[in-house]
């Protein structure tokens, strides 16, 4: 009786190995066609319906994180599209989301430090062929943007070249190549620095000292709006922008984290990059202090992103959150990427989903 089980055991064994073996490939075929049918070519947003969806491509901060690109938040209002800095990695981040770029109108940048356009030159490029476009990508920003437009545009000139060679210029027209600079005044009509198929874009000045001007920006979609601070310390003029937002996406730096990493680097000989991590504290808003505009504007959610350090496990949020959700009572998020916040038109709930 042992010997027969032993012998079905083997058989078993042996078939298992078979299959494995020569089984392995057709398995692989089928879920390789399963992820082509569900994914390519297919509109993925068009299941999220008409609203406002707010897009985090980009949650983290120049800190090293494998899993979190640098600032991006991108928009859908309707069949409108923006991006809102892009930071690095965040672009393909999009794609991986599922991002409209034949839908994308605009990119604003609210300012221009590097961990928030050094990804541009992929946003302009990807723009251009994903998104097929025919006339360069309006990029606007603060004074010096057309500087840093123009440094893209020349950076990916030849590259340009290369696209249209190879793909012809039909799929690749030389008039849709890089990014057109528009300098935004924040004083010139009433802050609206973008306004089309109901959508309404506002600027305002934030804090962020000594980098000036630096923006944070008001989308607002029938009937539904949100608020993005851009890199700011606690500021009067985004709580009175913000105001009746239904969320506010506030950047967050946990003072105490950024301190002990300062004297950790201190302790191991390290003083310049140590008075970096004294120095970003005065011009960054804690956790705290985004909890106080969001419950100070009268948002009912927060989201917190460029999130300075970034928790690296769930467990670590509660540390990097410190107080802020005694000072709020609201809705409080600590976002990652991949992250879609969608506000359906004429409603009031906020929902929340993953792209993967």
């Amino acid at each position: 009786m042992k010997r027969k089980i032993a012998v079905m055991a083997a058989m078993l064994a042996i078939l298992v190995g078979l299959v494995l073996v020569f089984g392995r490939g057709a398995i692989a075929e089928r879920a390789f066609q399963a992820a082509l049918d569900k994914n390519v070519g297919i509109d993925q947003s068009a299941k999220l319906g008409d609203g406002l969806h707010v897009y985090v491509c980009g949650s983290g901060s120049p800190m090293p994180d494998a899993d979190r690109a640098g600032p991006c938040l991108a928009v859908l209002a309707g069949d409108q599209a923006f991006i809102f800095d892009s930071g690095s990695g965040s672009i393909r981040k999009l794609g991986r989301m599922g991002f409209p770029m034949g839908k994308l109108q605009a990119l604003f940048l609210t300012h221009l430090h590097s961990d928030h356009i050094d990804g541009l030159g992929e946003a302009q490029m990807q723009g251009w062929i994903a998104g097929g476009r025919s006339a360069q990508l309006p990029v606007y920003g603060p004074e010096g943007t057309d500087k840093v437009v123009a440094g893209f545009n020349a950076a990916y000139a030849t590259d340009s070249t290369y696209r249209v060679a190879h793909h012809g210029e039909k799929i690749a027209n030389p008039a849709g190549f890089g990014g057109l600079a528009r300098i935004i005044d924040p004083a010139q009509q009433g802050g609206i620095v973008y306004s089309g198929g109901g959508a309404t874009i506002r600027v305002f000045e934030v804090d962020h000292n000594p980098i000036k001007p630096a923006f944070g920006y008001r989308i607002d979609y029938k009937g539904r709006s949100v608020t993005i601070s851009g890199d700011t310390n606690y500021s009067a003029n985004l709580v009175a922008a913000a105001k009746g937002s239904d969320v506010l996406f506030h950047e967050a730096l946990n003072k105490q984290m950024i301190a002990a990493i300062g004297a950790k680097l201190a302790e191991r000989g390290q003083a310049n990059n140590a008075q970096i991590m004294t120095d970003i504290q005065n011009y960054h808003a804690s956790p705290e202090d985004a909890a106080r505009a969001a419950k100070e504007a009268g948002v009912g959610t927060l989201v917190l992103y460029h999130l300075v350090p970034a928790p690296p496990a769930k467990a670590i949020e509660p540390l990097f959150l410190g107080d802020a959700p005694k000072v709020f009572s609201g809705t409080l998020k600590v976002s990652r990427d991949g992250m879609i916040v969608s506000l359906p038109s004429g409603g009031k709930d906020v929902k929340f989903s993953e792209a993967w």
